[in-house]
């Protein structure tokens, strides 16, 4: 919708408050401000809300494969053969064994729960990236060292070098009833994955310690796998879990987290569409100061008829006026949303210092750190959302001042 130079001339006139249209300048400002701030809150809500499940995506998976296979009864027996069976399956990238117990731990007397992981030498070295003290090097057999989560670490006042003292239940029977087993181990190496869940539990061995530790045998507790294709995971080993049927049980990354994807995804979608409404309220200012610019203006309107404007033209100067409010609150809302997603990690501190509350607690949120991945296809949206509901928002006011009849203006002046 192109304006003639003439029909540019009167919008900017009317887009530039006059004498007595303080009031209507003023309910046009707050509509700016109102629209910068609804497509601000959208794009960060719905890149944190991105960023949120992508990190929690790559560190789940990242550090426990795509799927399992897990023997019934917490042991698998056989898991060579299934191990053979599994790399042989089309689309899969990776499969090897795991060892995942809880069980308790305990540093100069401090005592916490942890999750003993045994893991084979080539899983413990993809870690390597985590480890923020030590060095992994040290994590082979029979070494009696181990890795332990930054958190657990923090909880248990330990540091690289100390002694951690795994307890498990299940011990040696003596006539006065079973006695825990109780094995010392140096902590070679501090991680930090960012879930907290983890930096707080883990404790990261070679496998066959765990397997000693835990009187396996030469069993393991599972087998975690990696699929070329995450999305699809349950469909590539399909096939894999036919032919396992009754010895054991695949399941993906989607059936093991499904409570937690799940109400990522609804509460997704329920925020996109609590921030769309408010963005469509920040709307109705734009009709509300329109409705009263076309009011102060009848009598100019009016005359501009007379004078030969076309209710075309009119048309298209009121639409005009409402869209450049619309479109400059997208655009410095999209500006504010990037700056504010830029610099959060800033501004989340700093409002923590002002108010002395830690809006960002690990041990609820699960990641350390608050994520932001911003989608181009959505922010894309968000903008034409904005600037079609800034459209619809000038319709009726600018159909108002086209249908303006000038007799019934003019007709006592």
């Amino acid at each position: 919708m192109l304006l003639t130079p003439f029909e540019w001339t009167i919008a900017k006139r009317y887009m530039l408050p006059g004498r007595g249209e303080a009031f209507i300048a003023l309910v046009a400002g707050i509509s700016l401000f109102a629209v910068t701030l609804g497509v601000a809150a959208l794009v960060i809500v719905m890149s944190v809300m991105n960023g949120f499940r992508a990190e929690l995506f790559d560190k789940i998976v990242g550090l426990n494969g795509h799927a399992i296979i897990q023997g019934y009864g917490g042991r698998l027996d056989n898991w060579q053969q299934v191990l053979d069976q599994a790399r042989k399956v089309p689309g899969v990238k990776r499969a090897s064994p795991l060892i995942e117990q809880p069980l308790m731990g305990s540093v100069n007397g401090r005592v916490e729960l942890i999750f003993v992981r045994g893991n084979t030498q080539e899983d413990i070295n993809r870690i390597a990236p985590k480890v923020i003290d030590g060095s992994l090097k040290e994590l082979t057999v029979d070494s009696g060292n181990v890795a332990i989560g930054s958190q657990l670490a923090a909880n248990l006042g330990a540091r690289v070098g100390d002694t951690i003292t795994v307890i498990n239940p299940q011990g040696r029977s003596t006539p006065f009833g079973t006695v825990p087993r109780q094995i010392a181990y140096r902590i070679a190496a501090i991680f930090e994955i960012g879930v907290y869940d983890y930096d707080e539990r883990f404790v990261v061995m070679p496998m066959q310690d765990a397997q000693t530790l835990l009187l396996l045998g030469d069993s393991v507790g599972m087998i975690e796998v990696q699929v070329d294709d995450p999305d699809v995971a349950a469909e590539t080993l399909a096939p894999l879990g036919e032919q396992l049927a009754g010895r054991a049980v695949v399941s993906d990354w989607k059936t093991i987290n499904a409570s937690l994807f799940e109400a990522l995804a609804v509460e997704r979608v329920a925020m996109f569409v609590v921030l769309s409404i408010i963005v469509l309220v920040a709307v109705f200012n734009i009709l509300s100061s329109l409705i009263m610019l076309v009011r102060a203006k009848t009598r100019d309107i009016a005359i501009l008829r007379t004078m030969g404007a076309t209710r075309r033209s009119l048309l298209k100067v009121f639409v005009t006026i409402g869209f450049v409010i619309g479109a400059l609150g997208t655009l410095a809302g999209l500006g504010l949303g990037f700056v504010f997603l830029f610099f959060r990690q800033s501004i989340v501190r700093g409002i923590e210092l002002v108010t002395g509350q830690n809006l960002w607690d690990p041990s609820i949120r699960f990641l350390t750190e608050l994520p932001a991945r911003s989608d181009p296809v959505e922010i894309a949206l968000i903008s034409v959302m904005a600037l079609v509901f800034s459209f619809l928002a000038t319709l009726y006011p600018a159909f108002k001042a086209a249908s303006t009849d000038p007799v019934q203006v003019l007709r006592y002046e």
